[in-house]
């Protein structure tokens, strides 16, 4: 376990290496080495000590600073965790950057959040020094085995607040810019002693367990609970490229996993394979993660022998809040999340602002800190961060049902943004960058259904030529979209119609563009986008 005296990710890593040296600690399969052209194989805990000792004095003989932020642009490599340690070790921030993101997107976060460094795999380096100089920003940008240059200035932007920055997580939210979340080391540490210390189904004991996981690293999902949890019990993570639906079940076993992640699409995808004599051939006690079909809950459990446990958390929430489906007995298939515990405090508000059972789901810790374990804030954005700490309460934006004995069960978002695949999509960065389209007059985003990805995007678009051809013209608009922004938030479809839904204001009505989205999408005048939606090889 994490100790109350611990103060930073890399002391309670340095900790867990003295206790357990020779226990695997990051463990690469030979499907992702040789995706990544790294090697394949355990690094134990004392291997990698002597990796970050080692790189700690190469950065602090570099000159940099505590407070200074360096990016991450690493993909899911074992390296990212081991610059992460030895940067936190010195006292400097880290900001991972979503591989999939593009020219625009990445200026905006390298001029919101300051580095002064990038580290970065070779096939994006010069993307990333680009990116720098439309920013205006002096930015060096190295590859991981690379001389570490000397910073460009001695200033030391990150935040203080409630502990030490160790991250800026850039998240989705309903404004058209990311919002850059400070995540503390109070974050990380509490993360992990969350997770060792929950119990139930997803129970860790000290003596050696293995979980795998297939989300990104640059997520808070990885990085603060998969990575920090193992930490926390002297456990062995293995960090797959992506999810692989047909290799996923041998990665599993190669893995020894003893518990996993998952996102909802995971379960759709492995319950699409065919039955065989080995889908109880793993040593995986339980899943934990976030939107399993409820058609597909108890028919996966049966068939694969574990439980997979929903749970609810935010990047702004961290460990400060965290609903898990933990306890017998569960209500599996009813996309129920369990009841608050652990000090959790919860109000269900309707749209009057008065208590009721269904509604906004506020938060907070009790007692005398009610943001413990909570982000830190949104970086240069205090009224954005006081709002969403509106009355002394985190306010989630996710629409929650209360039964009578207490369990939450998730409804819909208030916010708007899309949810496709784990990705927050914000619909207003969507539109902003279709109304850049020389064929677009307007544009209006929403989100609608989908069987294995949760939403996609669906976008109502006004054309300049109303006599163009429509499957050219969406095709030529997707196209153009891949090349601003990341490959999921691109449209999945595209309606032609002659005006959007506005207020006398000028104002779009969401509620109404999400009722004309769903109508639209059986329209066979409506261009499916998908097969167009493909993540772009490194």
């Amino acid at each position: 376990m994490i100790g109350a005296e611990t103060e930073t990710v890399h002391a309670a890593f340095e900790d867990t290496a003295a206790r357990h040296p020779e226990r695997g600690f990051l463990n690469v399969l030979p499907e992702t080495a040789e995706i990544y052209g790294i090697a394949a194989g355990e690094v134990t805990y004392a291997e990698a000590a002597r990796e970050v000792a080692a790189l700690r004095k190469r950065i602090s003989a570099a000159g940099y600073l505590p407070g200074q932020r360096v990016m991450l642009l690493m993909e899911n490599r074992p390296g990212f965790f081991l610059w992460w340690l030895a940067l936190n070790g010195l006292g400097l921030s880290v900001v991972p950057v979503n591989p999939d993101l593009r020219a625009a997107e990445l200026s905006y976060m390298i001029d919101h959040a300051e580095p002064v460094l990038a580290v970065a795999i070779p096939a994006r380096g010069e993307d990333l020094r680009t990116a720098a100089q439309q920013a205006g920003r002096d930015m060096p940008v190295i590859a991981p085995e690379d001389p570490l240059p000397a910073p460009a200035t001695r200033e030391t932007i990150a935040a203080r607040q409630g502990g030490a920055e160790a991250a800026l997580l850039y998240t989705s939210g309903t404004t058209g810019q990311p919002k850059g979340c400070i995540l503390t080391n109070t974050y990380f540490l509490d993360a992990g002693r969350w997770y060792a210390g929950t119990g139930g189904l997803c129970a860790l004991s000290e003596h050696g367990e293995r979980m795998i996981t297939p989300l990104p690293i640059f997520h808070m999902n990885a990085m603060a609970y998969s990575f920090m949890a193992m930490i926390a019990v002297g456990g062995c993570l293995t960090a797959l490229d992506r999810f692989h639906p047909r290799s996923w079940w041998a990665s599993v076993r190669a893995s020894g996993a003893t518990c996993l992640h998952y996102l909802g699409v995971m379960p759709s995808m492995l319950m699409g394979a065919e039955e065989s004599k080995a889908d109880r051939d793993h040593a995986v006690r339980f899943g934990f993660g976030a939107g399993v079909d409820p058609k597909l809950h108890a028919a996966f459990e049966a068939r694969f022998g574990f439980p997979l446990v929903e749970a609810w958390a935010m990047t702004e929430t961290g460990a400060g809040a965290v609903i898990c489906a933990n306890r017998e007995p569960r209500r599996v298939g009813e996309s129920c999340l369990g009841a608050p515990e652990g000090g959790l405090e919860v109000r269900l508000l309707d749209d009057a602002g008065q208590e009721a059972d269904q509604g906004e789901l506020l938060v907070r810790r009790s007692g005398a800190d009610p943001r413990r374990g909570f982000f830190g804030g949104y970086f240069k954005n205090a009224e954005a961060t006081d709002e969403a700490w509106a009355d002394g309460w985190f306010h989630t934006g996710d629409i929650v049902r209360r039964a009578p004995d207490g369990a939450m069960f998730f409804v819909d978002r208030k916010k708007n943004v899309i949810r496709r695949s784990g990705e927050n999509i914000a619909a207003v960065e969507v539109e902003s960058t279709l109304m850049r389209h020389p064929a677009v007059a307007g544009a209006a985003v929403a989100a609608v259904p989908d069987a294995v990805r949760g939403d996609e995007v669906f976008a109502c678009i006004v054309p300049k030529d109303a006599g163009a051809d429509p499957a050219a013209l969406a095709q030529d608009i997707t196209r153009w979209c891949l090349t601003q922004l990341a490959y999921y938030k691109a449209p999945g479809f595209i309606a032609f119609v002659e005006a959007l839904p506005l207020t006398a204001t000028q104002k779009l009505q969401r509620g109404v563009l999400k009722t004309l989205a769903a109508d639209l999408l059986n329209d066979p005048a409506t261009q499916d986008l998908r097969g167009m939606k493909k993540r772009t090889a490194a």
